[in-house]
């Protein structure tokens, strides 16, 4: 990766920005561990992928506000209620004003319970699947939710995956201005080719530095853009 910087440079450079190491550190957080990842129950999977899939193209604050009843509603998100609600509660859901009444995203609801059931009977548990996929290869574990889940796809699974604690990187802003400027990609930051080099980048860079892809995703962001402390 010829116009990729060394990681002690964006590094450096994020730490001059941002008032030091000691402050960019403190912004950085940590992922969970396989292990840790591994003990999460199914049901915060789901709970997780349909907060984000509410939150999507909407005021976020808003799907905040109302989760706790989307988590009343819903039933804590069981897997096993929701695959045996049927299309009429569902449509009675979407029309309740304590949510957001949208039925296109009510019905991922019950999708993705599906995809979770399915993937939880062949590995175990969902949660265990996701543990054990690989990092260097996470935008495969992008390309399994936009394929087998609903709405998951751009950066709804993996703003999902971030949240519940699975190391990923995400395609802000900033980070899809800085591989643009380096040379590292051209056009769609969500095409194959560039999902590809950007992965690349980061499995690069990991090896330089020891840290896991959130902490890579989260400096980066720092290094650039117009979020000078």
């Amino acid at each position: 990766m010829e116009n990729l910087e060394k990681f002690k440079d964006i590094y450096q450079r994020a730490c001059e920005r941002k008032g030091g190491p000691k402050v960019l550190e403190a912004m950085l957080g940590k992922p969970l561990q396989p292990a840790e990842l591994q003990q999460i129950g199914d049901d915060r999977f789901l709970a997780e992928f349909t907060q984000k899939v509410f939150q999507s193209g909407f005021v976020w604050r808003v799907v905040r506000n109302k989760w706790p009843d989307f988590e009343r509603m819903f039933f804590g998100f069981a897997i096993e209620k929701i695959l045996l609600i049927p299309d009429e509660m569902l449509e009675q859901k979407a029309a309740d004003p304590s949510i957001i009444r949208n039925f296109t995203k009510v019905k991922t609801i019950r999708d993705n319970a599906q995809m979770i059931d399915a993937v939880a009977r062949e590995h175990g548990s969902f949660a265990k699947f996701v543990a054990d996929w690989p990092s260097d290869d996470i935008i495969g574990l992008w390309a399994f939710l936009k394929k087998n889940g609903a709405r998951l796809g751009g950066n709804t699974g993996p703003y999902g995956l971030r949240a519940i604690g699975k190391d990923t990187f995400l395609l802000t802003n900033d980070i899809v201005g800085y591989f643009t400027q380096r040379g590292i990609i051209s056009g769609s930051a969500q095409s194959k080719r560039s999902l590809t080099a950007i992965q690349q980048s980061f499995n690069e860079l990991q090896q330089q530095s020891g840290r896991s892809l959130q902490e890579l995703s989260l400096i980066i962001s720092r290094s650039v853009g117009d979020n000078i402390l």
